[in-house]
């Protein structure tokens, strides 16, 4: 019997080196895979800090000064879920690009390997973990002891708004908006405020070149005039293809286009050149905030009398009654539907 225990020991004793290689080579294993997955989180850090900040924000949830212009506007990863977006779809966003937005396509830029560090580091630091990941105010970047200026901060992230009156704003806040008025505006100057206004709007300069008529041209442009008309103005000079118009109608779209459309653009928005360069703008036929509530009798009211203290004249000494009222029914046809009254 005792020879028979002796027989059986000598395999399990033998066993337990190679359970003990077995186990250490396990735990290697998965401290090597944790230090690859370091490694390349680190690489989709620094590649998401160089490619994609600027609008995505160094924290993945797109508070930035370049958010603020785009729409629609950069994804927030950080208000996803961590299965809020496909891997797959993600993939294909960065490479490809999504068609209407400001979200370009990164082939030919980063290689697949790059495209899915960058794709996989934002879905385990924003999407999961929801991490702060990178400060732009730090000491490598020449903000050494950055808290000193705290007392901006708050307009800086929008905490409170820029145009708050000063008499509403503790001392403390006074000064903080002086220093964010005389350093940080530089930087962040879409701060949040109670009413934005307008923020950018084109101001046309010198186009088009000589004369200028709306509509299509009877002739080819020269290879100066079409060098110069390369511009989104022109869009809105393309006269709208309607079907089936009646006579009336067909009529003020002759008038519209011969003498409205010249600030009014042949598209009826007033973006065109010469309705771009005035102040205030022509109204745009086709905004459904403003036409929704145009009647037939005021617009032609308004095109006999003109509008005060802007560039619409008075057309009543050049247009008769049949011809105003063909070209409200033109502007009710192309551009937006019209009240009878």
């Amino acid at each position: 019997m005792s020879g028979l225990r002796a027989s059986l020991l000598v395999p399990v004793a033998a066993l337990v080196p190679w359970i003990s290689s077995a186990a250490d080579s396990s735990a290697a294993s998965k401290v090597s895979d944790v230090a690859g997955f370091a490694e390349r989180h680190e690489q989709g850090r620094a590649i998401y800090n160089f490619r994609c900040y600027f609008c995505h924000g160094y924290s993945g949830d797109a508070r930035t000064l370049a958010a603020t212009y785009l729409s629609p506007p950069p994804r927030d990863f950080v208000a996803l879920p961590p299965d809020g977006l496909k891997r797959e779809s993600m993939l294909d966003a960065v490479t490809k690009g999504r068609p209407g937005t400001a979200m370009k396509g990164f082939e030919g830029i980063l290689d697949a390997d790059e495209i899915a560090l960058v794709v996989d580091f934002v879905r385990t630091e924003f999407m999961e973990r929801k991490a702060a990941n990178t400060h732009y105010h730090t000491v490598e970047n020449g903000w050494p002891n950055h808290d000193r200026n705290r007392i901006a901060f708050p307009f800086a992230t929008g905490e409170i708004p820029l145009d708050r009156p000063w008499s509403e704003l503790t001392d403390e806040q006074r000064r903080g908006k002086r220093l964010f008025l005389a350093s940080c505006i530089t930087c962040h100057d879409h701060a949040r405020t109670l009413d934005p206004g307008v923020v950018w709007e084109g101001r046309p300069v010198s186009y088009p070149r000589n004369q200028h008529e709306p509509g299509v041209p009877a002739r080819a442009p020269t290879q100066d005039e079409a060098l110069a008309s390369a511009s989104p103005y022109l869009l809105h000079d393309v006269i709208p293809k309607i079907e089936g118009l009646t006579a009336q109608e067909r009529e003020g779209e002759h008038l519209f286009q011969k003498n409205c459309a010249f600030c009014h653009a042949a598209d009826g928005t007033g973006k065109n050149w010469i309705g771009s360069f005035m102040e205030p703008h022509p109204r745009n036929l086709t905004d459904p905030d403003f036409m929704s509530e145009m009647t037939r009798s005021r617009l032609a009211h308004t095109i006999r009398e003109g509008l005060p203290n802007t560039s619409m004249p008075a057309w009543k000494h050049v247009l008769d009654a049949d011809q105003v009222e063909a070209i409200v029914s033109y502007v009710g046809k192309a551009f937006h539907p019209l009240k009878g009254e």
